[in-house]
């Protein structure tokens, strides 16, 4: 009962729980819970949250505006608001151990993307050259990608855009060759990271290249930030100018962004950093997303972080293992991060029929393109990773359970195949959904393992897994 009347009628609805007011987005929520917690989620940019994120996440702070910096607001009533935005920042630079003399960090990028476009509108003018990874080598869109026919991401359609590649023998980066382009291209801006690269980065060789073209060196740690906090990666902030991250993946955070830039090197990059975020990017801040990074921001500086930090990258290893003990074959051999790529061509196999096969096992995994593909429509790999399940308190011996049940995944894929005596998407979908076959069968008996396995791991944000129901029509 609320202390105070509702004195309208017409508010009545502002003050009923969900599953009153909106039943049916209530009943998604319910299945997609039920989906999280009976299934095993590999897909390397995701992670599951904790429960005093999502708590931060859901709260009041939604209602307000706040365009602009602490004490620099366009709207009043920000008082509280200009503590939390505070307060985050100064997390963020105590989580990566920063000197605050040295970097500042903007905490309110909508995503990754947008805090990567911001960076690239500060630090740049119209038609400038970067040079980043290439998106079939591992790189991420927004890191300049285009293809022969078209510009495809913002940073390809309004700057000039050189990609490094990976060798095709090693799957490594080929860094010689990337410091001999960059002396033929002279770019203004280097970008290292990526968004399907198993291995580390060697920030020394490209601060080295970027040093000799008088280029900005930008890394893009969305995927690997948590594992940079927790002192597991090589450290970035030691050769760049600018970092930039998203806040969910290895960080463990709620779905936003951040940007870090050095000011001892370059006076006006703090003021140009915050323009490009807000007014030119994008508009006022989610404060809510805000507060759920300052919890997860607080968390990731517990030495208990660091524990899980190193056990990702452990049951990363544990998966990779398993796997080439059955012959599979995997982009540089292995893995030293959160992911592992998984180069399905030599099974006759493409990564959209394995995503398609793990997803009616209740495996989440996602097709992704691996060096030497000719078309991104057709990716010839699945990357996996550990981030989700290391969270729901997995270790080795149960990476090596999650990896059988892949080398399983690609057995039925090829018995599918076989069944639907074609190798387009379409007829094999067909078999696996509809067809009565042995290659459905085995689907089933998997999902059920798989299933059975999944629900003796806690799911967190869910204190008490009993009430997660199973989904309704």
């Amino acid at each position: 009962m609320n202390s105070v009347p509702i004195p309208n009628d017409f508010n009545k609805c502002l003050y009923q729980p969900l599953a009153e007011a909106d039943p049916e987005v209530q009943r998604i929520i319910e299945n997609e819970t039920y989906r999280q917690f009976t299934g095993l989620e590999l897909i390397a940019s995701e992670n599951l949250t904790s429960l005093a994120t999502m708590e931060a996440n859901g709260s009041m702070l939604t209602n307000k505006y706040s365009e602009g910096l602490p004490g620099a607001r366009y709207y009043g009533g920000n008082e509280y608001i200009d503590q939390l935005e505070e307060l985050c920042r100064k997390r963020a630079l105590e989580a990566f151990s920063l000197d605050p003399k040295i970097w500042g960090v903007n905490v309110q990028p909508y995503s990754g993307s947008t805090a990567n476009f911001a960076t690239f509108t500060a630090l740049l003018q119209p038609q400038d050259r970067i040079m980043g990874l290439g998106l079939p080598d591992g790189g991420h869109l927004t890191h300049g990608y285009y293809t022969a026919k078209k510009k495809i991401s913002a940073s390809s359609i309004y700057f000039q855009s050189f990609p490094y590649q990976v060798d095709t023998k090693t799957g490594y980066i080929d860094y010689a060759l990337l410091h001999k382009n960059a002396n033929l291209f002279k770019p203004r801006l280097i970008i290292c990271g990526g968004s399907a690269y198993p291995r580390d980065w060697d920030y020394a060789k490209l601060a080295e290249t970027a040093k000799g073209q008088g280029a900005y060196l930008m890394a893009d740690i969305a995927h690997i930030s948590g594992l940079v906090a927790a002192k597991v990666q090589n450290n970035p902030f030691e050769y760049c100018d600018v970092v930039t991250t998203t806040t969910h993946k290895t960080l463990r955070g709620p779905r936003a962004g951040m940007i870090f830039f050095r000011k001892d090197r370059n006076p006006e990059i703090e003021a140009n950093i915050n323009a490009a975020v807000f007014p030119a990017c994008q508009g006022g801040p989610h404060n809510n997303t805000i507060a759920g990074i300052a919890v997860a921001l607080k968390q990731a500086a517990d030495p208990a972080f660091k524990e899980y930090a190193l056990q990702v990258i452990k049951n990363s290893q544990a998966i990779a293992k398993t796997l080439s003990s059955h012959g599979h074959k995997l982009q540089t051999d292995g893995s030293e991060n959160h992911l592992v790529l998984w180069d399905l061509r030599p099974l006759g196999l493409t990564g959209s029929k394995i995503e398609k096969i793990c997803d009616l096992a209740h495996i989440t995994v996602n097709k992704n393109a691996v060096s030497g593909d000719t078309s991104a429509l057709v990716p010839g790999g699945v990357r996996i990773g550990t981030a989700a399940l290391t969270s729901r308190s997995m270790t080795e011996k149960d990476m090596e359970k999650v990896a059988e049940f892949l080398h399983r995944a690609v057995s039925i894929a090829g018995v599918l195949q076989e069944e639907a005596g074609s190798k387009l998407l379409k007829d094999f979908v067909a078999k696996a959904t509809t067809g009565d076959g042995k290659g459905r069968q085995m689907i089933e008996e998997l999902k059920k393992e798989v299933i059975a396995f999944a629900t003796q791991f806690p799911l967190p944000g869910i204190p008490d897994t009993s009430v997660i129901k199973a989904p309704q029509a």
